[in-house]
Order: structure tokens, then sequence, then C-alpha cells
């Protein structure tokens, strides 16, 4: 063997180093354990406790010098789906940066170029913002040029004048969305890193505006996406005291209360007579005069005469507030065109950002802001705050202290000695956390931020303050909470199926291979060793799709070893000694090997860029298994075979046993000449399948392919989905909806469409509202939401197109590698037809399951199944295809059609030993590896089966059609084989 040392020496580090992250991980949770013991009383988990324990021995050592915080920075990580959490797709929205550039412009065509832009985004994701925006606007106002609106003075430092073209003005959008997207990634990484989540990551969606976040063990939602979301846009305004506002206010409760006479006087309906800007105030007035009749009579006298819708709404005891279920129509009368002719163009009128409570009802308080006639920006803003963080006032309220630069010092001084007992209005985000009196001039830039805050909140406020004002608003597109049961349950589920599938495996290799089996299973237990150990050294966190990929591995990881041993066997039957054989069967086995494993790296890496979330997780870790496996079983069982056949009982070696000693010996089968019969079943299975799926109404896909929200519900005892499902039909409205067992009788998973186009949180809380109020029906069994997901329209969009990207390259990828290692076209174009075979077998598969009752949708998940079909189905093909190059190169003299059925024989051994181990995995992955990954390894199983035959009875046949060959390999005619030719007899040892 070749290159010893450097192998023994590689080997060493890798383990060495994989060894030591691994240890890391066992202090960690070794910790872990001790925070549980800790906190449980009386075998009770106190969750507050837990965490306590963990906080004070954050930054205390834990293993010699190391903290339990450098022990949990190289740990390996679990993944959401295994732990419990929060992911989170943020969209950076381009129109707040757009309309900056513009200098704010009013200009209406500018506006509806915008909004038609955002409409259009939705079903053309793969266009830039800025594209759709200026195609909208050249066609609303084709005789100005976009220079029209974004020529101004800040715009010179980026190279625009009022001669620019639109192209160059769309490049300067361009770069300064671009510039937005990095400060938002760069400012929520602060925000994110200062949270106190255990591995969080975060990354840019390659190609996007979007941003991923991955909270694992969160358990406040809520909160991160009030973090997450908040622009952290910091104010400071003047505000109108309530002489100066009070006639304005009064002039307006007169317009309304003289247009409500009015109204009553006509008899006409409120459709009829109120504006649409004011949102029927007659009708709004008619719901009111019943409800607020005792708080009327106590209305604020600053609004004016008694009897005003105005008046009415303002019912707040001692101040200038509403009740909490009268905002939405106090904004309807704000946006009327009373309002816009009554109150004055530089007052703005802004909520509390909390609601308080009095005599045992919410109100929300309004502040009449002071703005200039212009809308221009106020007189201090957050870039000037150079520190911020919790604190407590004299009272012990939580509260938030803010520390300004020299610049911001002098003008927070300026703007407090202007309003000695006036108000100053701090606001973040429009939304006003206090408006103190000003008692003095306050100098040093000092100042407090008040609220109602609890101290969580007084602490979250601080770190986005500190972080910085976000560029650009950001939306969550995307979003799925795991609870922590779930989590536990998947980490028992991934943890069975990987130690039976690993079982299954070596109890395979040994009783099939004998001592030879026993190496191939030392090799693979050191294999899933360094996968785990390259993961924690990246800062990987293991998912549960990545146990998949894991034990996955384990059955591809074998391939090597069967394709060694099969060879070392074939030399065996042919003479050679043990030594001979040995060295003959790992060198004529390496191309065969290489080749596999670069077509399955090749899907992998693929699956890694286009992919996202649990497919990326899939991907890396089929990806560092193909490396580690061709380490350990083409070098590592190299060296313990020389090892253990170097002494005196290498005669004793072998590489079978009774099991398989004569097995598939002088196995001898026309293949080649069934392939007809093969195409016409590929091509009527293939037909049926889609009119099956015409008639089911298309392709049952997930929400990944067709956006909207799931959620995942626990009952105390078993339910019927279909009852849940009419229960649900009102409160969703008629949109689309899907309720089936998910994983236990006692478990659903409700799938909805409903609002699927509206990304807002305001929709996501309507939804969720409406899937509570149809549970309510069942609430003797205490139904619990335990996980949710959302995925947005446009999001969804993206995944197909991603998914189909991913397909397309991986064909491509593999025409062009086959094209390169076989340099024939033929070779290239059969394996791609084999593999688009192979692809619709799964596909079809699905609706033809479904007609026998069995559901499962297509997702993400299953895209990286078919992926990894693919990467399985080529191997097949390349062994297939280098055993015919191998004969060819030693006869020259003998064609292809004479080489094919052989070839096809003397390998089917290994098709079958192979297919035959990954197969036991998929189904034992099928069985113990939970709901969420049933639908991948279903896929698997189909893809496995046809993948297999495929390799047989298309890939190899087709090579022969294309190739002008009439002979079919049936041991007649012109080419067949000759009968003396011992090496091609189509035996396998």
């Amino acid at each position: 063997m070749r290159n010893k040392t450097l192998i023994i020496v590689l080997t060493l580090i890798v383990t060495g180093l994989c060894a030591y992250y691994l240890f890391f991980t066992y202090v960690s949770r070794r910790v872990q354990d001790q925070a549980v013991a800790y906190a449980t009383h009386n075998g009770r988990l106190d969750e507050r406790q837990r965490q306590h324990y963990l906080d004070s021995v954050w930054r205390a050592p834990v293993f010699g010098s190391y903290t339990y915080r450098d022990v949990r920075a190289s740990e390996l990580g679990l993944g959401l789906d295994l732990k419990g959490g929060m992911h989170v797709t943020l969209e950076v929205s381009p129109v707040e940066i757009v309309r900056a550039l513009s200098g704010n412009s009013k200009d209406p065509a500018l506006n509806q170029a915008l909004t038609r832009a955002q409409e259009l985004q939705k079903t053309n994701s793969g266009t830039a913002f800025t594209t759709l925006f200026a195609q909208q606007y050249q066609q609303l106002a084709p005789s100005k040029p976009l220079a029209h609106l974004f020529a101004n003075t800040s715009n010179k430092s980026r190279g625009l004048d009022i001669n620019s073209s639109n192209e160059q003005v769309v490049a300067a959008i361009d770069k300064e969305v671009e510039e937005a997207i990095d400060r938002s990634f760069d400012i929520l990484r602060t925000r994110v890193d200062k949270f106190g989540v255990n591995q969080p990551s975060i990354q840019r969606v390659k190609g996007t505006g979007r941003l991923q976040i991955e909270l694992p063990g969160v358990d406040n939602p809520e909160r991160i996406r009030k973090l997450l979301q908040s622009q952290a846009k910091l104010e400071f305004w003047e505000v109108w005291d309530q002489q100066e506002i009070g006639p304005y206010l009064m002039q307006l409760d007169q317009a309304l209360a003289a247009k409500e006479a009015l109204a009553n006087a006509s008899g006409t309906t409120p459709a009829k007579t109120a504006s649409q800007a004011t949102g029927d105030t007659t009708s709004l007035a008619a719901q009111l005069a019943k409800r607020n009749s005792a708080t009327a009579e106590k209305a604020d006298s600053a609004a004016g005469a008694k009897g005003g819708l105005l008046s009415r709404l303002f019912s707040m005891p001692g101040g200038m507030g509403v009740n909490l279920r009268d905002t939405a129509r106090m904004n309807q009368v704000l946006r009327s065109p009373e309002a816009r002719a009554t109150l004055p163009p530089n007052l703005t009128m802004l909520w509390a950002a909390k609601p308080v409570t009095l005599d045992k009802q919410e109100y929300l308080r309004l502040t009449p802001v002071r703005k200039d006639r212009n809308g221009g920006a106020a007189p201090l803003t957050g870039e000037v705050v150079s520190d911020a963080r919790q604190d407590f006032d004299e009272s012990g309220r939580a509260e938030v202290s803010v520390s300004m630069n020299p610049t911001g010092s002098r003008k927070w001084q300026a703007l407090t000695a202007a309003n000695i007992d006036k108000q100053v209005a701090i606001v973040l985000d429009d939304y006003v956390y206090t408006d103190p009196v000003v008692q003095t001039e306050i100098a040093g830039g000092n100042t407090s931020i008040s609220g109602n805050f609890s101290v969580e909140e007084a602490q979250d406020l601080a770190q986005v303050l500190k972080a910085g004002k976000l560029p650009a608003p950001t939306r969550i597109v995307e979003e799925a909470i795991v609870g922590p049961s779930l989590g536990q349950e998947a980490i028992q589920q991934g943890l069975y199926s990987s130690l039976a599938g690993l079982i299954i495996i070596m109890v395979f290799m040994a009783a099939y291979y004998g001592k030879g089996g026993v190496v191939a299973d030392v090799a693979l237990g050191f294999n899933i060793f360094l996968v785990l150990g390259i993961l924690a050294q990246f800062g990987t966190a293991l998912t549960l799709p990545g146990i998949a990929g894991l034990v996955l591995t384990f059955g591809m990881a074998v391939d090597a070893n069967v394709l060694i041993f099969e060879r070392i066997r074939e030399e065996l039957a042919q003479g050679l000694s043990l030594k001979d054989a040995i060295n003959k069967g790992y060198g004529r086995a390496f191309s065969a090997i290489f080749d596999s494993n670069v077509t399955t790296l090749l899907i992998a890496v693929i699956l890694g860029f286009f992919g996202t979330g649990p497919v990326q997780g899939f991907a890396i870790t089929l990806g560092i298994g193909v490396l580690t496996s061709f380490l350990t079983s083409v070098y590592l069982s190299h060296l313990i075979v020389e090892w253990l056949t170097s002494g005196k009982n290498a005669a004793s070696w072998t590489f079978a046993t009774p099991l398989s000693l004569n097995l598939f010996k002088n196995f001898n089968f026309d293949i080649v000449g069934k392939r007809k019969p093969a195409y016409l079943f590929s091509a009527s299975v293939i037909v049926l399948g889609f009119v099956l799926m015409a008639v089911q109404g298309g392709p049952n896909l997930g929400v990944d392919f067709k956006g909207g929200r799931s959620y995942t519900v626990n009952f105390n005892q078993p339910i019927v989905a279909s009852d849940v499902r009419t229960a649900l039909g009102d409160d969703l409205q008629g949109a689309g909806i899907e309720v089936k067992t998910f994983g236990a009788p006692n478990r659903l998973r409700i799938t909805t469409s409903y609002l699927a186009g509206d990304e807002s949180a305001a929709a996501d809380q309507q939804v969720e509202q409406a899937v509570r109020k149809g549970l309510a029906a069942y609430a003797a069994n205490d139904p619990t939401i335990v996980s949710t997901s959302k995925v947005g329209a446009t999001v969804a969009d993206d995944i197909k197109a991603s998914s189909v990207m991913s397909l397309l390259l991986s064909l491509v990828g593999i025409f062009v590698y086959v094209l390169l290692r076989f340099e024939k076209w033929q070779y290239s174009l059969a394996s791609v037809v084999a593999l688009l075979h192979d692809v619709l077998m799964v596909i079809v598969a699905f609706p033809i399951a479904r007609l026998f009752g069995i559901n499962y949708e297509m997702d993400q998940i299953f895209v990286a199944a078919v992926l990894t079909i693919l990467g399985f189905s080529i191997n097949d093909t390349v062994v297939i295809y280098d055993r015919i190059r191998e004969y060819l190169k030693e006869n020259p003299t003998l064609t292809f059609a004479q080489v094919v059925n052989p070839a096809l024989n003397t390998t089917f051994s290994r098709t079958i030993i192979t297919s035959t181990t990954v197969l036991l995995v998929v189904v034992v992955l099928y069985i113990f590896g939970g709901e969420t990954l049933r639908s991948f390894s279903f896929a698997m199983i189909v893809g496995v089966v046809f993948g297999t035959y495929s390799s047989l009875f298309i890939a190899a046949p087709i090579i022969l059609d294309t190739s002008g060959k009439q002979t079919v390999g049936t041991g007649e005619g012109e080419n067949a084989m000759p009968s003396d030719t011992p090496r091609l007899s189509g035996a396998s040892v």
C-alpha cells in the first residue's frame, strides 16, 4: 500500500481533533445534567432554576480553565427539531430604502410603482425588486426618467445626477439595497448574540434579501419576533400641550358630530353617506353609543363638545386615550377627510407602546407629536446613542438608561432647554415609550426610557438600541417553532433509527463477509466518529434530517467495502495469493469507488448550496459522510486488512462465509434481452401515476411549496382528523384545510392556506386565533400546539424554483462528469435518462400510494430524498459502466454488445448487496424515524428499489440502443459473446 505513513499521520490528526471537540460535547452534557439535577424537586423539573444554574456557570470554569461558555461554543449542538426552538426567515424590505433615496418623494407614480412591485414580487421572486419597480415606474410615467426622482443632493456621492440613465439609477439602488441587507445582517447578529441563546445561527439566503435565523431552545416566540422585527428607529420629538391641541380636537369632534346628525336626518344608510376613509363613522357612532354611554359622560374636556364620535372614543379617565378595543376606529377617524382638513399638518398622533389598566379596562394613550410641515426628521435620533443598558428607577421599576455621543449630548441639551415644563416624547418604531415633562435642561447626554417594562422587556430594548437601527424594516416570511417535548421525541426516534440501522448493517456485513465484514464494521464505526467530530469542529448542529443523512451514510459507506471485497473474491477465484488478491482488489475497485463518491458528493454540494434549513442539515451530513467514508473504507480498512493478514493466521483469512460462499455463483442472466419489457413496464407505471395525480387534483404539495401555515397539535387522547377539519371549516372561512394524524393517534397536523398571501404578524395571529377557536370544541381533550410553521407565498415560490434548479443542475453535473470519465455521450445520455426514470418513479409513487390511503406530502425533505436517490442510482450505474470500460480495455476486439451482459452479471452481487443494506436502513428509518421523515424514507424505499432496477434494465441497455448495435446480448448473432472467453463468463464468486 502506497503512502501508508501519510495516511496513518492524517488519520491520527483527524482522530485527535474529533476526539478533542467531542469531549467538549461530553463536558457540556455533564453540566446540563447537573443543572437538571439541581432544578429537580420531588420528580418535577423547575425550568427557571435549571436556567439559573446554567447562567451561574456561564462564565465559570467547568473543565480546567474552560468556562461553560467556551464548552458550549465547541460542542456538537442539536438543531431545532431535536432541541426545540425557533427558525425564522426575515426579509429586508427594499421599499423604505427606495423611498429614502428618492428623498421621500410624494410622486404618485413612485408610490404606485412601489405597490405594484411588491405585488409582483410574490410571483416573480427570481426578479430583483428594483428591476420590477423600474419597469412599473416606466409604465406609469413613460416620459419621466428615474433620475427625475433620484437626482438629489444626498445621491451625488452615489454618482447620480439629472443625466443618469435608468440603468445607472437601478444599479445605484441595487448597491444601496445590498449594503442595507449587509448592515441588517450585522445588526441582527449583534442582537441575536446578546440575546443569550446557545449556539444561535444567522446567515444570508443566497441571491435574496433574506436572512435565516435559528435560535435553539427559545420558549418565547413573541419576544423573538419583537427582537428581530424591531427596526430600532429611536426618535425624540416635541409634544403639543393640551391647550394648543384642544381647539383643533374640538373642531374635529364638531365636524364629526355634524356629519352624524346629517346622516341621521337624511335617513340614509351609513354605507351611502359615510366616506370610505372614515370607515363609516355614522355606523361606528351607533355601535359606540350604547356601549360607551356611561364613559361618554366623563369624556376628556379637551376633546370639545359632548356627543361627537371623537369625544366618545376618548374614554380614558384623566388622559387622552382610547379603550383598547376602539384603537382601530380611532385610526379610521384620524385618517378621515375631516381630520386632514381640521388638524394642523405638523401634528401627528402616535400610540403608546403598551396599554394601561384603569378600572379593570385597558386603554392606549395617544400622544400629539409636533413635526415640521414637510414631515422631516426628528430633532434627535438614535444614531447618537453610544450605549444602552437595563436599569431601575427610584421606585425599583425597570427602565433603559441611554448614553449619547458628544453630538447627541449637545442636541439633547438644546432640545430639553427649549422644552422646560413641556413634554418630550421618546419614540421607538413610531410608538411612544415615554413622554416626560422636562424639569430642567439636561446636559451630559444621559436619559432614561421608562414604559411600564418588565425586566426582560427592558433588557431586550437596551439590546436593540445598542445594536443600532436597522436600515430598513424587516418582516418574517417563514417561521417554524418546535416545542421541547416534540424535540425530545425526535431525539429518541432519531437515536432508535440510527442504532437499528447501524446494528443491521454490522450484522449483515459480518454474516456475509466473515472477518472482512468485521473490518468493514470497524471502519464504519470509525466513520461515524469522524462525521460527528467534524460536525462539532465546524459548529454545525445535528438535525433530524442530519440524522437521516447519517443513517443513509451507514448504508452507503459499506458500498466501497462491498466493491473491494467482491473484487478480492474474484481475484482469489482466479488463483491469486491472498496478499496479491487484496492489493489487486483494492486497486481495481478504486476507480469505481472514486466515481461513485464524486457523484454523491456533487449531489450533496448542490443540496447544500440551494437547500435551506433541514435540507442543508441533511446535505452537510451527507457530504461529510461521503468524504469520511472514502477515507475509512478505502484507506483505513486496507491498513487493517494488511495488518491482520501479515501474521501466521493469514492462511485462515477469507472474505466469505457459508452463507455467501456460493451465493450468486455462476450467475448468468440475459438482463439486456429483457430491456423492452422493462421499458414498457416503466412507461406504464409513470403514465398511471400521472393520470392518478390529475384525478386527485394535482400533487400533494406541502406548505414549503404552496405557502401557508401548519400547526402540530397534541391531544390527551386519539382524535378523528376529519371531525377536527369540520370544526375548523367555519373559522378558517373555507380556505384550504388539511388535517391528518401525525406520528401518533393523539397528534394532528393542521395545514391551511387561509391568509397565505398575507405574511404580516397580524395575519399570523388571526390564523392562529381561528385555529384555536376551532379547537375550542375539543377543550376537554386538552389541545396543545407543540409546533408551528409558516411559509410565505414568495418564499414558497423560491423553494419551488430552487428545487427545480437543484434537480436540473444535478442532472447536468452528472452528465458532464460521466462524459469526462467515460468519454462517450451515450454513457452520459443513458445515465441521465435512467435518473429521470428514477425521479419520475418516485413522484408517481405518491399518487399511487394515495390511492391506497397512504398520504404523504411533497416538501423540501422530499426534494432531498429525490436528489439522494440520484446519488445512489448513479453509484450503481457508474460501477457497471466502470466494469464495462474495464472489459473493453482488456478485450479490445470485443464490442459493447458482447460485454454488457457479462458486466451486468459480474457486478450483480455488488448491486444486490449494496441495495439490500441501504434498503434495510431506510426501512428502519421509515419505521422508527418519526412522522417528520416518513415521506423522506418512503421516497427512499421507492427510489432504492427502482434505482437498482434502472441501473440494470435502463442505463446500460440505452447505451446499446443509442450506439446503433442490433444485438441485444442474447448469446446469438454476429456480435454475440464468444463462449471461450472465461474472464467474461458473467460469474461472480
